[in-house]
This record gives structure tokens, C-alpha cells and sequence, in this order.
């Protein structure tokens, strides 16, 4: 059997080549593919969390893997309805997510390993979204960097797009490539499986379930026909031309400034540079000229129109009947707006996406450099959003809740959330104005919890934790909490330092990672087939606990032998046998039963 890493380099390479795919369905069968899925799945938040079953990754096993794998190769794998649940959106609404059980997160990863190999290289480059090296900063410096000039921004929403996927069409996209009717049908149960909301079964006659491991990459296969219409007819047709041509009103004005000038007559010169200023300086109706450009994450698309109205509202129509006849998807007509780029904002990704007109603003040489720009700004209610979290009646309060972790933990939550807003908005010019409140408004909060805690008044909590922090922008102040250790460097939590300056290289930490093809420690660990409590070899499984802090025991003397190794360890895993397994979650141990995940 050939190893992952071989695998995963030969679709690679048929998809770079546009190859269809035969016998794919025999791919299922390969171990090393599960132990790879498994490496990453077992990092996530969500897989201690159950399905419509009990089954988590606690327990996992090369065992499971193997009757996975039987059941696959007899096809008797059988997809479980996944548990239904709403998770809040930012607009007041809930979304639905679906939770699927640990064995159908499992194959799905490995589904989803197999198609996303293969048809990366075949994506658009217009498409950021759930890709590997992709993501919302890479989708808005190509609008910052690219779309310069724009007078038209369309933004395309499609309605309910994850719940609409028609699985006709998906199952013959994926039959264009995909000459395996096995994996095809085992594609199709997924999507028919159905889900469990309130305990009560329904089915899914159309969507790919959000939630679903395998679903993004789907979502893109079938989202890449809307790409290849746009690159294929809706480009060509509208954009023509290399340059707008100059305008003549600015020229006849220019000419006659100059002319005034050589003759003396300065004042007059004067006032027409100046009347000059307001005039563009080349033909914004050129009808000879027009540029059509377009960007996709996820259901969500952009597109920026250098033309006329009409002609915007022509190219909506025709994204319209496409997604109606060929994608049977609807284009939510309330959400897909024409704006006008120069005294309007177009919302995408959260933040407000303009044009720059000003004449006043001018490089060195008097030219107006900043016209035409593309200007990516914080959205004023975000940042007044962001700040109501740490509110109460209009004035910075405290957060009760957070009292009850120690002063460590409270100062590291703080800077983790204010760091995460800023480096997601890095992009925006306008990040110093509307995060400059929002410091002041997160510290003023951390104080006041830290003062609730300790029953002390916020100078007394500056004179405790104030510090100057090392910048590359020179020393500033903040808050700092040291946690000492024995034999180890102490924990150190900060408050402040983070700076507001603009950034528009900022590191890409919103992507997918990429998949390396590399055993992790965990699997290295699962492949010995030893328990690491009493050595046995038999029915060897791994312990999987959410956090560290579990591991604590209050009123115990000595910590049992478990505890410690993984404590030790700084492992929320551990490899163990069956018998000593059962010990742990009935509590024989230590006296402290599991309760279930």
C-alpha cells in the first residue's frame, strides 16, 4: 500500500494536469490517510464533542481505523445523521450547524484530503476561501493592490448557499473528474444523510451541512463554476481598453494655464490650476474603456465595475439567471447591492471597502496620488460593537464572570482579544481612530475586574502591575503578571504594546494551514501500540481530555499515575490499554469518574 505522502503527490499532480480520476474508492482503504485526518483532527475544540451518538475521540484507535476501513471495503459504512444546533450570527440571526459523530468526521477529513489535493490546482485565483495559503487578507490586499479606479462595487450574496447546493448538480460536477461510481455514491449518502433536530430525524433533500468536515471543499467545487462563468463570459465581455483616454476639458484647461503664466497674467494662471484641481484629468465616461474585476471567500463574492450604472445592474442580472439555471442557487437581492465606489462603502469580509477621492491630497510633485485608491476602513459600528462587550450603561465596567480565574488568566484573555480584533483590521487606514477607544475601554475594564477581584481600587491595581514594555516602537506602558516556577522560566502575561500603526503585510494567520504529510508525535505514539501506564499491547487506545486544567484534582494527596504522566507531559492525550482506560472514566484511579463528553 502506498504511504500518504505518495498519494496525496499524485492527485496533486493529476489535478495540476486536469486528469480525471478512476478507482479513487480504493484510496479509502489506505491506514496512513486516517492517521493523518487524525493528527489534525485531534487538535480541534470540536472533537470531544458528540454527535448524534456518544462516540468522541476519546478512545481512538488503529482498531477503529481497521473496521472503518472493513466496512468501507464491503460498503457497508453507513453515514449518521448529524446533531443539529444554532450558533448566533453577527446580524441577530442564528446559523444551523450541524455536528457530525467521530467516525464521520473522520472519513470525511480523509474525503476531504483526497478532493481538496486534487482540485487546489484546478480553483480560480479569484477565490480566497477555505484554501490552503488563502484567506481574507490575501482576498482584500488583491482588492487593495489590484483594483484601483474601480466606480462600481457589486456584492454578491448568495441565499442560504451551504443549505441550497443542489446534490444533482454537485454529484455531476464531481462526475466530470471522478470516474468511480463507489465514491460518488458514498458522496451522495453523505449529503442525503440527514439530520437530528430536537431528537427528531429530517431529511436533507438539497445542501451540504455546515459544520461538516468535508462541506467547505465542496461548497468550492461547486461555487467554482460561478468562477469560471465570471473568468470565462463576464470578463471578456466587459473589460476592453489599455487606458482611458485624457480629457479634453482638463487639457484645454491646462494648455490655457500655461499659456497665462508665459504671458505674465499669474493671478489668472493661478486660479485655473486651482479650477484645474476639481477636473479629472482623464475621461471617466471614455466608452472605449471598461474593467470588470471579481473576488470570491466562501458564498461570498465582490465585484468592482469601472463603467456605468446600467452596465453594473446588467452584470447582477446576469449572475442572477446563472446561479438560477446552471447552480439552481438564488441571489439574495436585498444583500446584492450596487454602490457607488467614490461616496459610498461596500461591506465584505467586515470591513468597508471605498475609493479615495480628494483633491486636496497630493504627493510631492503637486500630483493628486490618492485619487482612485482603494480605501479599507473598520467599520464605525464594529468598533462600537467590539466595545459594548466591555460596557455597562455607556462606561467601561467589570467583567464578574472573569473574577473567578486567576490574575494571570484575566490579563492573557484581554490582550488575546484586543490583539486578535487589531491583526485581524490591520489593513484598515483608519485602525488607530476606531481602536484607540476600544483600548482605553478594554483597559479601564481588565482594571476594574482585576480591582473586583482583589477588593481594591483601580490605582492600587496599577501600582501592582504597571510596567514599561520593550516595543519595536520604543518602550510603552502596560500591565505585566508574572507566575514564577520551579526549575523553569516564569509565565509572563502582558497588557498593552500593541501597536496601531497600519500594516499591510501583515502575517497570514487567517488561512488554512497547509497540510504537511508528517506523522505527528500523537500518531508516532498510537503506532507503538504500548499502553504508557502498564506497558500491555492489547486493545491499546488514546485517553483524550479538552484541557490541562482537568487534570486537577482538589483533596487528593498524590495525583494518580495517569494524571502525572500526562501533567508531566503537558499532553492532553494519553496512550492506554482498554482495562486501564475503563479505570479512568469509572474512577477506580483516583476516585474521580469521567463524566461523559
Amino acid at each position: 500500500m502506498r504511504s500518504a505522502d505518495r498519494i496525496l503527490d499524485v492527485l496533486r499532480e493529476r489535478g495540476r494536469r486536469g486528469l480525471p480520476l478512476e478507482r479513487l474508492y480504493r484510496l479509502l482503504f489506505n491506514r496512513d490517510l486516517y492517521l493523518l485526518a487524525y493528527g489534525k483532527l485531534a487538535r480541534n475544540k470540536g472533537a470531544l464533542t458528540s454527535g448524534a451518538t456518544s462516540e468522541t475521540v476519546d478512545g481512538m484507535s488503529l482498531a477503529k481505523i481497521d473496521t472503518l476501513i472493513a466496512k468501507l471495503r464491503q460498503e457497508r459504512y453507513r453515514w449518521t445523521p448529524v446533531r443539529r444546533t444554532y450558533i448566533p450570527k453577527a446580524n441577530g440571526k442564528k446559523r444551523p450547524l450541524g455536528i457530525p459523530t467521530w467516525s464521520d468526521k473522520l472519513l470525511q477529513e480523509v474525503l476531504r484530503l483526497i478532493l481538496e489535493t486534487y482540485y487546489e490546482p484546478q480553483f480560480s485565483d479569484h477565490s480566497h476561501g477555505f484554501r490552503p495559503k488563502r484567506g481574507c487578507h490575501t482576498a482584500l490586499r488583491e482588492i487593495y493592490h489590484e483594483w484601483v479606479g474601480t466606480a462600481w462595487f457589486v456584492e454578491g450574496d448568495i441565499q442560504g448557499c451551504f443549505d441550497n447546493l443542489d446534490h444533482s448538480v454537485l454529484l455531476g460536477i464531481l462526475a466530470e473528474k471522478i470516474h468511480d461510481g463507489r465514491f460518488l455514491r458514498l458522496i451522495a449518502n453523505l449529503l442525503q444523510a440527514g439530520y437530528l433536530e430536537d431528537w427528531r430525524y429530517h431529511k436533507t433533500l438539497s445542501g451540504s451541512p455546515q459544520g461538516g468536515v468535508v462541506s467547505p471543499v465542496l461548497a468550492n467545487i461547486y461555487l467554482d463554476r460561478l468562477d469560471r462563468f465570471v473568468e470565462t463570459v463576464l470578463l471578456p465581455q466587459y473589460n476592453r481598453g489599455i487606458r482611458r483616454r485624457l480629457n479634453p476639458t482638463y487639457n484645454s484647461v491646462s494648455g490655457r494655464a500655461k499659456y497665462l503664466a508665459k504671458t505674465g497674467r499669474k493671478k489668472e494662471a493661478a486660479r485655473l490650476r486651482k479650477l484645474r484641481r476639481t477636473l479629472p484629468s482623464i475621461d471617466p465616461s471614455d466608452p472605449e474603456y471598461r474593467r470588470l474585476r471579481y473576488l470570491r471567500y466562501a458564498d461570498d463574492f465582490l465585484l468592482g465595475f469601472c463603467g456605468l450604472r446600467h452596465e453594473a445592474e446588467a452584470i447582477k442580472r446576469q449572475l442572477r439567471d446563472f446561479l438560477h439555471d446552471s447552480l439552481k442557487l438564488t441571489l439574495s437581492d436585498p444583500k446584492t447591492l450596487i454602490t457607488h465606489a467614490r461616496t459610498e462603502t461596500a461591506r465584505f469580509l467586515g470591513y468597508d471597502i471605498g475609493v479615495i477621492q480628494n483633491d486636496h491630497l497630493c504627493d510631492p510633485t503637486g500630483r493628486r496620488a490618492t485619487n482612485g485608491t482603494i480605501a479599507l476602513k473598520v467599520p464605525v459600528e464594529v468598533a462600537r460593537a467590539k466595545c459594548r462587550r466591555y460596557q455597562k450603561h455607556g462606561k467601561a465596567a467589570c467583567l464578574i464572570e472573569r473574577t473567578f480565574d486567576t490574575d494571570f488568566t484575566i490579563i492573557a484573555t484581554y490582550q488575546q482579544e484586543f490583539r486578535g480584533i487589531v491583526e485581524y483590521y490591520r489593513l484598515a487606514y483608519n485602525l488607530a481612530p476606531q481602536f484607540t477607544r476600544l483600548k482605553y475601554v478594554m483597559e479601564q475594564s481588565l482594571t476594574k475586574t482585576l480591582a473586583t477581584k482583589f477588593r481594591i481600587r483601580v490605582p492600587k491595581v496599577y501600582d501592582r502591575y504597571k510596567t514599561m514594555l520593550t516595543t519595536p516602537d520604543g518602550p510603552r506602558k502596560g500591565l505585566e503578571v508574572k507566575v514564577e516556577r520551579k526549575g523553569k522560566a516564569p509565565l509572563i502575561a502582558v497588557w498593552g504594546g500593541i501597536s496601531l500603526k497600519r500594516c499591510l503585510d501583515v502575517p497570514l494567520d487567517d488561512a488554512p494551514r497547509i497540510i504537511v504529510n508528517r506523522r505527528t508525535e500523537l500518531v508516532t505514539r498510537l503506532l507503538a501500540d504500548t499502553c504508557e501506564l502498564c506497558g500491555s499491547r492489547y486493545n491499546v487506545a488514546v485517553h483524550h481530555i479538552r484541557h490541562l486544567k482537568d487534570l486537577q484534582r482538589k483533596g487528593h494527596a498524590a495525583p494518580p499515575a495517569w494524571v502525572q504522566q500526562m501533567a508531566a507531559r503537558r499532553r492532553k492525550t494519553l496512550v492506554v490499554c482498554a482495562s486501564c482506560h475503563r479505570a479512568i472514566h469509572a474512577g477506580q484511579a483516583d476516585g474521580h469518574p469521567l463524566t461523559p463528553h
